[in-house]
């Protein structure tokens, strides 16, 4: 009976896209391939000139919705694409995550049919990310501590030992119950970055809700990031967590980050690639350096925040 009702959930696809390429194809031929069926894939695409339409003729049931540069924001624009939406269930993607296979969606859909220990309903699934084949080592390894073997489910009862984990959810590939999104009132509108983790401790925090990680639902995404970026990524990523004391106060976050490192440093040096350490330790130092600014941006001046962040559009935003 439960697995008759997890069938006849429908499901929309939801795709925030910027500079579509060959990657956006190889997702959505995938999408195409999947053996749980989708209502529609709804593209959320930033700027009309660089999108082709005849490009995209072949994939079925696509709706695309064009946004100016100025005008995105990663949890307005979800909020807009979701607003096309009617399905049941929505899966937020990124552009560059491409699925592994033909059961992604069945999977995030099983995500969602789970409970809690304690019955709380689960709000949202997210997908396993795998390492692309050109992804360095020491993010091959990154990608398996954020995304382990293991399916789990988390709640509130998690967060004395999983702490800022309990929270940890990823738009890159993540499955939402409508109603429920609905009823939270969706992502925050205007936000910096991290508008699923938000969302996620919203969900843990205030309503009671949970969290899954649907291990077996897999995609191939990740990022050969920079000393820079990642200082940027990580500044931005704590402007996010200063802005919202309501989900990230009292909870650190800086201690699982030194988990990372020590345990990636230790699975370098049984490779047998001692040699990768020191560059792991430099760039975790741009990231820590990156974090600790970003917790304090407020007392930062303008132009220098301007230097630190991945998004300026935000900012700027902000003095229109």
């Amino acid at each position: 009976m439960e697995e008759k009702r997890q069938e006849s959930r429908t499901v929309d696809v939801i795709i925030p896209v910027y500079k579509p390429d060959e990657t956006l194809k190889r997702l959505l031929k995938r999408l195409g391939e999947q053996s749980y069926p989708i209502r529609r894939i709804i593209v959320m695409n930033t700027e009309r000139s660089y999108w082709k339409e005849e490009d995209y003729t072949w994939v079925r049931d696509l709706e695309v919705h064009h946004v100016a540069k100025k005008e995105f924001d990663h949890g307005g624009t979800r909020n807009q694409g979701a607003g096309h939406s009617e399905a049941d269930i929505m899966v937020f993607m990124t552009d560059d995550a491409v699925p592994a296979d033909k059961n992604l969606i069945g999977a995030l859909v099983k995500g969602l049919h789970q409970t809690g220990k304690d019955g709380e309903k689960v709000v949202m699934a997210y997908a396993r990310q795998l390492p692309n084949p050109d992804c360095a080592l020491a993010e091959q390894y990154t990608r398996s501590f954020n995304y382990p073997e293991q399916s789990r489910v988390k709640t509130k009862a998690d967060l004395p030992k999983l702490g800022i984990k309990t929270f940890f959810a990823s738009n890159v590939c993540c499955a939402y119950d409508r109603e429920a999104f609905l009823e939270a009132g969706g992502f925050i509108n205007r936000t910096i970055f991290n508008e699923d983790m938000v969302y996620a401790g919203n969900a843990v925090r205030r309503q009671g809700q949970a969290v899954a990680y649907a291990a077996d639902a897999r995609v191939f995404h990740s990022h050969n990031y920079g000393c820079i970026a990642q200082f940027k990524r990580n500044f931005d990523l704590a402007v996010s967590q200063a802005d919202h004391p309501e989900v990230f106060g009292g909870i650190r976050s800086e201690s699982e980050g030194i988990r990372l490192v020590k345990k990636t440093c230790a699975w370098l040096v049984k490779q047998k690639k001692p040699w990768l350490v020191p560059g792991v330790i430099v760039k975790s130092g741009f990231k820590y350096m990156g974090y600790l600014m970003g917790k304090r941006y407020r007392i930062l001046p303008e132009w220098l925040i301007l230097r630190c962040t991945m998004n300026q559009g935000y900012w700027k935003k902000g003095e229109d």
